[in-house]
């Protein structure tokens, strides 16, 4: 459990509470009460599929991610914009490490506008800053 000086950075870094395994899953839960999980989701399975190294589980990566967040209608599809949903599907026709770069960052900024200020006012957060 992190001591409540570090929950508190939180406030102001999406970026430290995602970095953190117990800030992580404190959002998950949150954002799994406002049925808005699949961001957070997606965000870890974009940051898993970074550190890819082999071609051919970079391939199988980035269709598993297309099937589950990005293509219309997918289980967990997530908030994009059909502009940043056609240069990731321009970007899966090769897989690179950075093939999700831009849809990772929309959504990222969306949690930070959005999310982020919700579950810092939650009783999830309340509670870990007591």
């Amino acid at each position: 459990r992190p001591s409540p000086e570090e929950a508190l950075q939180w406030r102001d870094s999406l970026e430290k509470l995602l970095q953190n395994p117990y800030g992580l899953a404190s959002f998950h839960s949150f954002l799994r009460s406002e049925f808005s999980e699949e961001n957070a989701e997606f965000w870890v399975a974009c940051e898993d599929y970074k550190k890819t190294k082999s071609p051919l589980k970079m391939a199988e990566k980035a269709k598993k991610i297309y099937e589950e967040f990005i293509q219309t209608e997918a289980p967990k599809e997530v908030n994009i914009d059909h502009f940043t949903k056609a240069v990731t599907m321009k970007n899966l026709v090769e897989p690179s490490p950075s093939s999700f770069d831009m849809a990772q960052k929309r959504i990222f900024a969306l949690m930070e506008k959005d999310s982020l200020p919700r579950f810092v006012r939650s009783e999830f957060y309340q509670e870990l800053i007591k």
